[in-house]
């Protein structure tokens, strides 16, 4: 497990820590996910990484990085034992039991499925109902995750063919690669990133939109009901607002 220090008073560690004077240290939970986060030698960075560490920064929280598994960063919130937050999740009913959330941080385009380019069942331009309810094609889903409201909704309704894994998105893709399952969700900027880093050739994948796909989900800091709310406060007051585009 990887962990980034934060070095509090006259001391700070330049390449991977930012200087704070709060006396409590909160540790920032994360999983490497391309473009989101990226562990750098320079400490956790990407479209989701630069916020938090902005924000922190700014508002002159003290905290340390910590690569945690997912499962685990949601486990850590319930148990409410420390002062814990995990970035760049979905917003969902029972989460918010739970969690204390910050204000948005990002927010994605509308998701995609991504399949096989041979995959003739998966056309671009279906209705999610449509391909929900197509019992000849499995779906992939990571086991404790939210897809957001709209679409985890929609696979309470249609109930389609799942696979549910623990497994990492390059997993995913390579079973998507493989043929052992059809397709999973996912945002363009990830998809884009994701096929990257396998280096499997970009052109054996396509990406399938949906005209009736909601809008782009947003992500949020989450933290643990340990963590004041004075510090949901503060970092609220120096997250930059989504733009127009965005919101």
């Amino acid at each position: 497990m990887k962990k980034l220090y934060i070095l509090l008073g006259f001391l700070c560690l330049k390449s991977i820590a930012v200087c704070a004077t709060d006396s409590t240290t909160i540790s920032v939970h994360y999983t490497e996910r391309t473009p989101y986060l990226v562990t750098t030698d320079k400490g956790v960075e990407g479209l989701t990484g630069d916020i938090v560490t902005s924000a922190f920064t700014q508002a002159k929280i003290a905290f340390s990085w910590v690569e945690t598994p997912p499962k685990r960063q949601i486990k850590i919130l319930k148990e409410n034992k420390n002062n814990d937050c995990i970035v760049g999740w979905f917003k969902n009913d029972e989460r918010q039991k739970f969690a204390k959330y910050t204000r948005a941080i990002y927010k994605d385009t509308p998701q995609i499925a991504l399949a096989r380019s041979d995959n003739n069942q998966l056309q671009d331009g279906l209705s999610i109902d449509t391909l929900l309810s197509n019992s000849a094609v499995t779906l992939l889903i990571k086991d404790g995750y939210s897809y957001g409201t709209f679409l985890d909704a929609k696979v309470i309704e249609h109930k389609p063919v799942v696979y549910r894994a623990t497994i990492e998105n390059v997993s995913m893709l390579k079973m998507v690669h493989q043929k052992r399952i059809d397709y999973f969700f996912i945002s363009p900027q990830e998809a884009d990133g994701l096929i990257a880093f396998s280096e499997i050739p970009k052109n054996n994948f396509k990406y399938i939109s949906f005209p009736d796909m909601s809008d782009g989900e947003k992500r949020y800091i989450l933290c643990s009901q340990k963590v004041d709310d004075q510090v949901i406060k503060k970092l609220n007051a120096v997250i930059p607002p989504l733009t127009k585009r965005e919101q």
